[in-house]
């Protein structure tokens, strides 16, 4: 009677560790998982901190005007920042033109920089800005039209075509638009500025900025049913 006891006893005990198992694998997997997302982010972390450091001893290295670190912030931004200026300007001569202001710009006012913000961020403002000042300068020698019924913005089936399109399209596109119509459209469509603030900076009524919006846009949709026809049923 013992023996059959023990025997049923040691079936029990083997039955509730059978039914521990899963339990246990399930935990020891959960801990895995964890681990490795704990792993993951301090190596993204790790990261981050490097990054920020490097930005920080470029940044030292520019206040004192190392040249070193000059050239080395001109290279690490300068394709980023060329695409921007390119939108703005009718061709590779302007655009170094304003480029080469802009980061002298930088340069001086490198000490003013705030580095709990994107320096890449600051960098872009700066170059936006230069193009402004570029445009400002000659538009008295160019064409510029402001029509009061001219204030819709760009519809839906100018954005449906230009999402469809690559960058190099657009930029190309873009780029023969007038100085007066390329600068408005990039400012209130690629960079989201308001026409009130468009007018402000560049020194012309809201009226004018949403008129040169609207002939950007018939433009394009010009220039794309002509040379892209593919895309003329979205018109």
């Amino acid at each position: 009677m013992e023996i059959a006891f023990n025997l049923n006893l040691k079936k029990q005990a083997a039955a509730l560790v059978s039914a521990t198992k899963p339990s246990n694998n399930s935990a020891s997997k959960k801990a895995a998982t964890i681990n490795k997302n704990a792993n993951a982010n301090a190596k993204a972390d790790a990261r981050k901190a490097a990054a920020r450091k490097m930005q920080l001893e470029l940044i030292a290295g520019c206040v004192a005007e190392d040249r070193i670190y000059q050239k080395r912030l001109y290279e690490t931004y300068y394709g980023q920042m060329m695409g921007i200026c390119l939108r703005y300007t009718g061709n590779y001569e302007e655009a170094r033109d304003v480029i080469t202001e802009g980061f002298m710009k930088v340069y001086k006012n490198i000490a003013k920089f705030q580095p709990n913000h994107s320096l890449a961020s600051w960098i872009k403002r700066i170059m936006i800005n230069t193009a402004i000042d570029h445009y400002r300068r000659n538009k008295k020698h160019r064409h510029q039209v402001d029509l009061a019924y001219a204030a819709n913005e760009i519809d839906g089936s100018t954005y449906s075509v230009l999402h469809q399109l690559s960058a190099d399209e657009i930029m190309k596109l873009v780029k023969r638009l007038t100085p007066a119509y390329r600068t408005v459209f990039n400012l209130y469509v690629v960079e989201g500025y308001k026409h009130k603030d468009i007018a402000a900076l560049l020194g012309i009524s809201e009226g004018t900025s949403k008129s040169n919006l609207a002939k950007a846009r018939m433009k394009l949709r010009s220039m794309i049913a002509k040379e892209l026809p593919e895309y003329a049923s979205y018109f």
